[in-house]
This record gives C-alpha cells, structure tokens and sequence, in this order.
C-alpha cells in the first residue's frame, strides 16, 4: 500500500511540472513579443545583434625547422581558414633547419587565402638560416626587440664544406630563391641576397631601416594593436585589411605527433637512440636468443636513422662511432692491455663530436651528452674485460685438469706396491700412491694418467 501512495505521488509531481513547464513556455513568447512591440514602438528601431570579436590563431615554433615543424605549421594556417580568422600569427624562434621543409612551409604561406604573420618572438629569439626565409615570405613580417635574423648561407649535410661546383650551384639557386620572395613581398633584394651569399645577420632595428621587416612588436598585445588596419596584399591578388583590435587569439598547440617527431629530431635524442640501439644489438648478438635486447635496439636504431633524415648527419661521424664500438668488442676478445679501450673511446667522441654539428644553425650534439655515453661504454668494457680476464685466471673446473689439487677420500687400502681406490668428486677412482693409505684417508689428486690417478696425503 505504501508503494502504491508513493508511485502515485511521483506520478502526480511529474504530471504538475509538466503542466508547469508547458504553462511557462506557452506564456513566455507572448510575453518576449508583447515586448518587443512595445519597444519597437516606443523606439522605432530594433536592437542591433552583438558581433562577435575577430579571431587570430597563434602558432608557436621554438625548434629546428623539420618536416614535423612543416605540418604543424601548414595545419594551423589551414585551421585559420576554416575558422575565418583575420591572421594567423606564427611566434617564431628557430636555429634553421632543412630546406625542403622550409619550402613547404612558403609554399602554404603563398598559397593562404589568409595573411600570415611571422612574428620573431619573445625577446632574444632568432630566425636564423631557414627562419630568416620564413620570415622573407611571410605577408606581415615582425621582430620583437633583442631578436636577429639571417646567415641563411647554405651548408651540406655534417656542415663540412661541399664541392666547389656544387656548393655555387646551391648557393645561386638558394639566392635567387630568396631575391624572388624579397620581390614579391617588396622588400630589400639585395640584402635578401647577401643573407645567402655572405651569411650576414642583423638586429630587429636594422631590419626595420633595410625594409626586411613591416614591424616592431615588444609581445602578441602589442603586435594585435599595432596590425589593426594594416593592409595585405594576398598572393591570390585579393587586398584585405586586418581587424586585429581586441582580437581574441587562439593558440593551436602542436599534436601529439608533433610533439613525438620534433622530439626525436633533436640532435641529442636522435644521439642516444642510436647508441641504445647499437649497444641492444651488440648484446643480443653476444646472447643470441635474449630477444628484448634486440627488439628494443632495432626500434631505436629504426628511429634513430628517421631522425638522421630529418637532421644534417655526417656519416664520417657514424663510422667512426662503429668503429669505436667495434674496437670494445675486440678489447674484451683480445688482450691489448687497454690499447684497444683508449683507441675505442677516440673514436667514440670524434664520431659523436662530427655526427651532427652544424654552426649555423646550431645543432650539434652535446658533450653533456657525447662524455657520459663514452664514459658509461668505457666503464662497460672495463668490466667485461676484467671478468673475461679473470675466466682465463681461473682454475679449470671440469676435465683432466679440474682434478688436479682437489681432495677425495680412500674407499681401499692403497700400499706402494698395490692401487686403491679413492673417491673424488662424486667418483670413484683408481689410485696409487707412494705411501700406504688407511681406508678414511684424506688425500690430493697430484696427477691423472688416463683413468687412474696418482694421490698423496692431504
């Protein structure tokens, strides 16, 4: 009975705030329209909907330029179109890179239906090498105090010098690059050309007197304030002018991938996968049948050489660190008291030192990094070498010569003219001796002559 009165009352609240609910939706509109004819009349004019605040998406680079770097950036201008944003703002601060992602990255700015703004961000960034190109084909190019642009001269792989046919090949071909870019967005030539040719850089304030810059911002607010209503020519031929004053900005954050990849491209990461993965396949080699060492050295090895595509990798270098890994291994096969070790660890720095070392863009290896992986290997051999050394030190534990020097007991009586028997080591041996032995006699093994052995008392 009780239930039956309590359903009863849940079904009479939920019939009452129905009947609430449609009452209160039947006489609001009528109420909302009641009003708004009465301010119509009243005014004579309607209330003019609010718009909403123009858009900008933020872009942040601090890292090398590198086909990661290329598709971050390439997704945030095409996000801004789909959001229908007056810009997009790339905050950039970069060493250079390689220079096929750099093309791609122009190749997205020329072809936006909307301005890109390269902004040279916070104080003290750079946009060196390949980000002085980025900044050149940017339709609103800006610096913020403190920051440099420039040295774009081209360099090969290690950053050892090319062929001299070659390197003036790239070189004019970088340079005219560079004068077409400056061309079309009306700025200095003949500095475009000699950031490539003579590797000159300059501050934000001479940037701006040689017209290599449209402005100079101290941060985002200030760049948002000192943009409203500056024009752009577009490549599509179409003029916009920017709305940009109380603009909100939305940062489009790198993904996941992203993130991974501009991980592994960085000098020092790629450095130590490599190096896990020689020393995971050097052990499985040593241990056939371990299997994680090996699955683990071959993923890093794999990752360690899609990082070298993405990095400017001197392949003297990595020869050497083979070479220096090549000559542990022998340490601990041969014995060259140390000789091989010293040789090992020469090569291992020199190799390190030379795999990745680009001075104009800065990247390079770390000795913070080359020394304790040397160290560590050095150690490593060491060890091996001293366990290997004392293997060979140690007595021989089976065999002929494992009886020798051990101790057994007389089972029967042996005399000089008659044998025994003596057990030793779980056996039971035919022995002589040159002295009468008692049954319970303990003795040592002098000798073995087939499968007799010779005794005397322990």
């Amino acid at each position: 009975m009780k239930r039956l009165q309590a359903l009863i009352s849940l079904w009479l609240i939920l019939v009452g705030s129905v009947l609430l609910a449609s009452a209160a939706s039947t006489q609001s509109p009528t109420s909302a329209t009641v009003a708004s004819v009465a301010t119509a009349g009243s005014a004579g004019t309607t209330t003019p909907a609010v718009s909403k605040p123009p858009i900008v998406v933020v872009l942040t680079v601090s890292d090398t330029i590198n086909p990661a770097t290329a598709a971050y950036i390439n997704r945030g201008i095409d996000k801004a179109k789909k959001r229908g944003a007056e810009c997009v703002v790339i905050m950039l601060d970069t060493p250079g890179g390689g220079l096929d992602p750099t093309k791609d990255i122009i190749k997205h700015i020329l072809a936006s239906s909307v301005p890109v703004v390269v902004f040279v961000a916070p104080q003290g960034a750079r946009a060196a090498s390949a980000g002085s190109i980025i900044l050149l084909a940017s339709h609103v190019a800006v610096m913020s105090p403190g920051t440099n642009m420039g040295a774009a001269h081209p360099v090969a792989g290690g950053g050892q010098k090319m062929g001299k046919t070659m390197a003036k090949k790239v070189e004019n071909d970088l340079a005219a690059y560079a004068r077409s870019l400056a061309e079309k967005r009306g700025r200095n030539i003949k500095w475009a050309e000699q950031s490539i040719r003579e590797s000159k850089s300059i501050t934000e304030s001479e940037a701006m007197k040689k017209n290599m810059i449209d402005l100079v911002a101290n941060d985002l607010g200030d760049l948002l304030q000192k943009l409203d209503g500056h024009k752009v020519k577009l490549d599509t031929g179409k003029t916009v002018v920017l709305h940009t004053k109380g603009a909100v900005a939305e940062r489009f954050e790198p993904s996941w991938r992203d993130r991974v990849l501009s991980t592994i491209a960085n000098p020092n990461i790629a450095y130590i996968l490599l190096m896990i993965g020689i020393y995971g396949i050097m052990f499985e080699l040593m241990h056939p049948g371990a299997i994680y060492p090996g699955v683990i050295g071959a993923i890093c090895l794999i990752t360690a050489f899609f990082a070298f595509q993405m990095l400017p990798v001197n392949y003297a270098g990595l020869i050497l660190i083979l070479i220096g890994i090549g000559l542990f291994i022998a340490e601990v096969k041969v014995v060259s008291y140390g000789m091989l070790s010293v040789g090992g660890i020469v090569c291992l720095v020199l190799g390190s030192t030379m795999l990745i070392s680009e001075p104009q863009t800065g990247l390079h290896i770390s000795l913070a990094y080359i020394l304790p992986v040397a160290l560590f290997t050095a150690g490593l051999v060491v060890f091996l070498a001293t366990l290997a050394f004392r293997a060979h030190r140690r007595k021989p534990s089976t065999g002929v010569k494992g009886l020798l020097g051990t101790v057994g007991t007389v089972q029967v009586a042996i005399t000089p003219q008659s044998e025994g028997k003596v057990f030793v080591e779980g056996e039971l041996w035919n022995a002589h001796a040159d002295e009468a032995l008692e049954p319970g006699t303990s003795v040592k093994v002098v000798s073995v002559h087939g499968l007799k052995i010779k005794v005397e008392r322990a």
